[in-house]
């Protein structure tokens, strides 16, 4: 279970990796990040690679398990501020250009509890009063990750037709398929926040990620990789990243139950 919870460490760092390095192949803010025409944001070019250059930084340093606990801390608080106050008051204004509703805003959420579900499996290796108040804030993420999944599996139930359209047309039964992923999303979110059978759930949802990852997402990115200015590709990292966080969460619980058996 050790070497899975690596796997998922870097699964993640490669997803935020990814997100930071496509904002220099690409003009403006990806979605994900902020949801703004990339016209609008000319002007601050210089801004945006820095910001890029800092998930680049962060997602490296995730992968290589230097500073995780820091790193993670800021970088979930980083990416919490930019759903706060980038996508919230943004999609609020239901802008005619701006693409999927509140998708990317709900996948930021789950970046922002990721990136906390990070730093809090990982040891402490730099003693500040600033890291040690800010990791009191570390348990929401595996709850800011459960939403989405909620959210998400509830949307699959409830529009299975639509989003069936989503499934590549090589797989069969996609409205079947389509119901299955809802039922798998809507039960690990509930699994995850009332703590049930976590690590068996959290592994099969990591696999389930993994394969939509592979049968779907990369699908679209290798056939087409420069639709909506790579949305395909950016599609791939988000859903690595989301793998890892289900890994380091089934990974977390089995060392938490582990710790009470040997208590009692």
């Amino acid at each position: 279970m050790t070497n899975l919870k690596h796997y998922g460490r870097i699964f993640f760092g490669i997803g935020v990796v990814g997100m930071g390095l496509l904002h220099f192949f690409y003009k403006g803010f990806r979605p994900i990040i902020l949801p703004v025409p990339a016209e609008s944001v000319a002007h601050i070019s210089f801004l945006i690679y820095l910001i890029a250059i800092y998930f680049l930084a962060s997602g490296v340093l995730i992968c290589i398990d230097k500073y995780t606990r820091e790193v993670g801390l800021v970088l979930g608080v980083v990416f919490f501020l930019f759903l706060l106050l980038g996508h919230v008051p943004i999609r609020l204004q239901n802008h005619p250009e701006i693409r999927g509703f509140w998708t990317d805003a709900i996948k930021m959420l789950a970046l922002s509890g990721g990136a906390f579900v990070m730093a809090s499996t990982s040891p402490r290796t730099v003693s500040n009063k600033f890291f040690d108040t800010l990791y009191k804030v570390a348990p929401v993420g595996k709850y800011f990750f459960a939403i989405m999944l909620l959210i998400f599996g509830y949307s699959h139930l409830d529009a299975t037709v639509p989003i069936s359209g989503l499934v590549p047309k090589y797989i069969p039964w996609p409205v079947f398929w389509t119901f299955i992923a809802g039922v798998a999303l809507l039960g690990s979110g509930i699994s995850f926040i009332i703590n049930f059978k976590v690590k068996m759930i959290g592994l099969l949802m990591s696999i389930a990620l993994f394969l939509w990852l592979i049968m779907l997402h990369l699908y679209y990115a290798i056939r087409f990789p420069h639709f909506r200015d790579g949305e395909n590709i950016i599609g791939s990292f988000e859903c690595l990243a989301f793998c890892g966080i289900a890994l380091v969460i089934a990974t977390t619980a089995s060392r938490v139950q582990k710790a009470q058996a040997v208590t009692i």
